[in-house]
């Protein structure tokens, strides 16, 4: 039989892992902006960079971090496809960054992808939405890289598929079964923080 004290620590121990992962992106104070690891470390396009640009960009925008970490919530009780077409859906929006960018206040947008989570973790709002939130990031995500020749920009596409891939790998297969010991009011705890970040950081983006 388990140990009632080990399995009570290991319970906490649970909580404070998931914590530390999901308030991590808060102690970055700047707004929710997309900024380009290219574009930060003066670096010409060139394949090599535009792989390195596309692993560092969502590491780069807490509010894109947040999001996919906060994934392993939400997808307690789903199969690892979801995480696939959230991947590709992620990916068509994306590309259609490139093809149709400088959507207006989509920076805005993406940090109220953070309340649309919250929501759905209240059960307030149905999962599917974050499909379009999703392809919403996707869609700021490509941004910055518009204008880029065709090899550097499909080694930032590949880049940029790798890292989100890896993040919902981490969400769902790592992340989730700890999520799983939370109990319902620190879960509520959670979506309360979450939609708080996204409220302040969309409101960051529209007054600047």
């Amino acid at each position: 039989m388990t140990d009632p004290i080990q399995q009570a620590h290991g319970t906490r121990s649970s909580v404070l892992f998931i914590a530390a992962a999901l308030a991590s992106p808060l102690l970055l104070i700047t707004p929710a902006l997309a900024h380009h690891f290219a574009d930060l470390s003066k670096l010409q396009p060139s394949v090599l960079n535009g792989v390195l640009s596309g692993l560092a960009h969502p590491l780069l925008g807490p509010d894109h971090l947040l999001f996919l970490l906060a994934l392993s919530l939400v997808g307690l009780q789903r199969r690892l496809g979801w995480a696939l077409g959230l991947l590709l859906v992620g990916l068509v929006g994306g590309a259609a960054g490139l093809i149709w960018p400088g959507l207006p206040g989509a920076e805005g947008l993406v940090a109220g992808t953070l309340v649309v989570e919250a929501l759905v973790l209240l059960r307030r709002l149905p999962a599917a939405l974050l499909l379009p939130a999703m392809a919403l990031h996707g869609y700021v995500l490509s941004g910055p890289v518009f204008g880029w020749t065709t090899m550097p920009l499909a080694a930032y596409a590949t880049g940029l598929m790798l890292s989100q891939g890896s993040l919902l790998l981490v969400a769902l297969v790592l992340l989730r079964p700890l999520a799983s010991h939370l109990a319902p009011a620190k879960l509520r705890w959670f979506a309360l923080g979450l939609a708080g970040c996204g409220a302040a950081w969309a409101f960051s983006a529209v007054a600047l």
